[in-house]
């Protein structure tokens, strides 16, 4: 099944997200209106709404709250994404120049803030005390994770342990959040197998996202090629070829992670290709799609539940 398929099971539910974060952008302050339509205009697949959509539906959900959970998400998630653009100074995502890019570094972060405030408003707006202890304490761990990743730069001394820490707080939190408030709002009998389901979810997606960046193409991904090392982030990848490959080779890499720089980047993915690192990478991605579906299995079967296994599966076979 491909993601449109996907994304099909849901359809009402998915368009109905769309209106309702382009109706939360809306402000009486013109440029939070600019950057914002410009970031809704830059797409994205939107996986964690989805997640969440699909969860509610698996649990039993027949209502119509699942909307704005989902836009919820979705608008924490493009704040972290405005916020981690100004912190790696990137200048490309999803094919298009970044909004500290296209404006500066101060529009991107307090446009970034405004999103957080105006989550947190929907979410007060909601009166459901279980989804917004949910995402509060889903918020904290995101920051964590962020401020862990922030710890690890330029480390080339960071051990996978330390880097599960940090994927599980940037990445997989949030869809883990999403998919445990979608499930809340239905039978709570699946609220925790659900959250288990999209953490391992959320890391098989970023460790895959790591592997591409020394496997895909600025085109296909939609950001430069190399930066995750230009940041000088060590992502599994640069950690399992510092572990398997010749001294000298492994030197290169430490040396690459501490000064971030890119001068030896072909010669780098070389060697992450020739060594083992990248199999054995997507083997931990497998893993941990492993036991997402395990995890999912507890659920009753139906077309959502369905779904959410093709999307586990899409996930690790992804090339953007």
């Amino acid at each position: 099944m491909d993601f449109k398929s996907i994304v099909a099971v849901v359809a009402e539910d998915f368009a109905a997200v769309d209106t309702f974060i382009r109706k939360s952008l809306e402000s009486r302050v013109p440029l939070i209106n600019e950057v914002g339509h410009y970031i809704v205009q830059g797409g994205g697949k939107r996986l964690r709404p989805l997640v969440c959509l699909l969860s509610a539906r698996a649990c039993g959900y027949s209502g119509h709250r699942h909307i704005e959970v989902a836009s919820i998400i979705e608008l924490l998630h493009t704040a972290t994404l405005l916020h981690d653009d100004v912190v790696d100074e990137s200048g490309l995502r999803r094919g298009r120049a970044t909004a500290n890019a296209r404006w500066d570094n101060p529009t991107a972060v307090l446009v970034g803030d405004y999103l957080i405030s105006k989550a947190f408003a929907l979410m007060v707006a909601l009166r459901d005390p279980v989804v917004m202890d949910i995402m509060s304490a889903g918020t904290c761990v995101i920051a964590e994770g962020e401020v862990l990743q922030l710890i690890n730069q330029r480390d080339p001394d960071t051990t996978e342990d330390r880097y599960m820490q940090v994927i599980y707080g940037k990445t997989a939190k949030l869809f883990e959040t999403a998919a445990e408030t979608g499930a809340s709002l239905g039978s709570r009998d699946y609220q925790d197998a659900c959250a288990t389901f999209a953490r391992h979810l959320g890391a098989a997606f970023q460790i895959i996202d790591d592997v591409l960046d020394y496997t895909s193409s600025a085109e296909v991904m939609g950001k430069n090629v190399g930066d995750d090392l230009a940041e000088g982030k060590p992502t599994l990848p640069l950690i399992q070829a510092i572990k398997t490959s010749a001294p000298a080779e492994a030197e290169l890499i430490r040396n690459a992670i501490r000064t971030g720089g890119l001068e030896h980047l072909d010669e780098i993915i070389a060697i992450v290709q020739g060594c083992g690192a990248l199999d054995y990478t997507r083997q931990r991605a497998r893993q941990e799609t492993e036991e997402a579906l395990a995890a999912l299995a507890v659920l009753p079967d139906s077309p959502y539940k369905a779904a959410l296994a093709d999307l586990t599966h899409l996930a690790l076979q992804r090339d953007n």
